[in-house]
């Protein structure tokens, strides 16, 4: 839709400079050379506006993951400080795999999500061997109880969390955005040589 409005606008554009160029004729030359002038700062402000919505979807984008990394930290987090509610071996095995979420994350996931190479077909083996264990467990008490249960609510935010993170680092400004605001960036620039080259040579 961008590409077929850009064109009908551009080949309207070129219709209306055709007219004008043959109506720039003699002393009319000197009335449709004030106009040119007039058109460079809406032409400006346009692709001002251009830039300022992409710099805002990439800052929204930054906030957005910084907003789901610290989401993820915090329930892994609620995970293992829960984990004291199932002394002995539950804890000690779900420790370790926290451990080894976070070190999944820090050696491979994060690197791929730099080359926007992450992928979420495949789950964290470690929140999936959490959960299991998770659900496996047997409370004693009441507290064991919510224990488990929230156990398992943080450990279903972090692999939210985890989906969101992925998603965004894969996320970028699309290729019709760039095309518009080049595009906009070039007449913009080049209008005012055109109008000096065309129709200063007649005065």
């Amino acid at each position: 839709m961008a590409l077929v409005i850009f064109a009908i606008v551009y080949l309207a554009a070129g219709a209306i400079f055709a007219i004008i160029m043959l109506l720039a004729k003699g002393e009319r030359a000197h009335i449709f050379k004030r106009v040119s002038p007039g058109l460079l700062s809406p032409l400006g402000t346009v692709f001002g506006l251009l830039v300022v919505f992409s710099i805002f979807q990439v800052w929204g984008d930054f906030d957005r993951a910084r907003m789901a990394v610290d989401r993820e930290a915090s329930a892994v987090r609620t995970v293992v400080l829960l984990a004291t509610s199932f002394p002995g071996e539950p804890e000690t095995q779900i420790r370790n795999l926290v451990r080894r979420h976070i070190d999944e994350a820090v050696g491979a996931e994060w690197p791929a999500m730099a080359k926007r190479a992450a992928s979420l077909t495949v789950a964290s083996p470690a929140l999936s061997d959490l959960l299991r264990l998770a659900l496996s467990l047997t409370p004693q008490s009441q507290g064991q109880i919510v224990a488990q249960r929230e156990i398992v609510a943080a450990l279903e935010n972090a692999m939210e969390a985890r989906r969101e993170r992925i998603n965004l680092s894969r996320s970028t400004l699309n290729w019709v955005k760039w095309t518009c605001m080049f595009a906009q960036a070039i007449v913009r620039w080049s209008r005012s040589p055109w109008s000096k080259a065309t129709i200063a040579p007649q005065l």
